[in-house]
């Protein structure tokens, strides 16, 4: 039965100088999206990790953190091995104005009042540099009680269950027919869908969860369906009139109908046109031409 503390010793790591982190934020969003951050948003999620109030003062001891994330109970999924270069104390609002900051904001992370008025560490956590091919690969069994995400690897015994072929924080791309995505999936998608969507050009339907009334568009110009919802995801209404008063948080986008990428902008547009009718967009939804 090889262990992690196993890892750790043929790197010349003593297991009491390392702190194991097991991530699984309460926050919803952050909590689906948080394995494709440690894999495609690294800046993101290490802004995560660096400032941990309830494990500043363990973290303090440390010389290295182990990072993992809880995508099921009782197993953790190594993201990486950091060492710790140093620490500083936040001022007040600085956690507020830090851009990494605002893209967890928008996942649902609050701030509280405690940690907005300063005083809170910030840790610089370095890669180490060992491990780096097991990141979202190795699987480790993380002992009860789930809740107590932070442990001394010394004092804990994680035995690797699994080395999986591939990457288990990266998802792949739903089929196009099966494919819906809220706004925030649209501001943080992994490159590799991101780069699938940019082919793609055809007919596309924004939906509004509160009322069911619906949006038909059409995406053939530059990056294709990609480039047109990352409009959404830059302003929430891709400048379309109908959605101008929509709450963001609340619109679903999907694909009602691929085109070949060659297929000239007039038929696209022809296309798109044929869908409005037959979901009665323009008098029961919101396309207003």
């Amino acid at each position: 039965m090889l262990e992690f503390n196993d890892c750790l010793i043929r790197l010349d790591i003593h297991p009491e100088t390392v702190l194991i982190m097991r991530h699984r934020p309460p926050e919803p969003e952050l909590r689906k999206r948080l394995p494709w951050l440690a894999a495609e948003r690294h800046d993101v999620f290490n802004a995560y990790q660096q400032v941990q109030p309830k494990a500043e003062r363990a973290m303090q001891r440390a010389a290295y953190v182990a990072s993992f994330i809880g995508q099921v109970a009782g197993a953790a999924t190594f993201v990486g091995l950091y060492e710790i270069s140093g620490h500083r104390l936040l001022e007040a609002g600085e956690l507020r104005s830090m851009s990494a900051y605002q893209e967890l904001a928008n996942l649902g992370v609050e701030i509280s009042e405690a940690e907005q008025a300063g005083g809170h560490l910030l840790f610089d956590l370095q890669p180490a540099g060992f491990l780096e091919d097991f990141s979202g690969r190795m699987i480790c069994k993380w002992p009860p009680p789930d809740r107590a995400w932070y442990r001394w690897a010394d004092r804990n015994s994680l035995e690797i269950s699994a080395i999986a072929e591939t990457n288990r924080f990266i998802a792949d791309l739903p089929k196009w027919d099966e494919l819906v995505l809220s706004r925030t999936d649209l501001a943080t998608l992994p490159p590799t869908w991101a780069a699938a969507l940019s082919q793609w050009r055809g007919i596309y339907y924004v939906v509004d969860e509160v009322d069911g009334r619906g949006y038909v568009g059409c995406a053939y110009g530059e990056d294709n369906i990609y480039g047109r919802w990352r409009e959404y995801a830059r302003n929430g209404h891709g400048n379309n009139v109908g959605l101008l008063d929509r709450a963001e948080h609340d619109l679903l986008f999907s694909i009602l109908q691929r085109v070949s990428p060659d297929m000239d902008p007039a038929d696209v547009m022809a296309l798109e046109a044929s869908w409005k009718l037959r979901l009665h967009t323009r008098k029961l939804g919101l396309n207003r031409n």
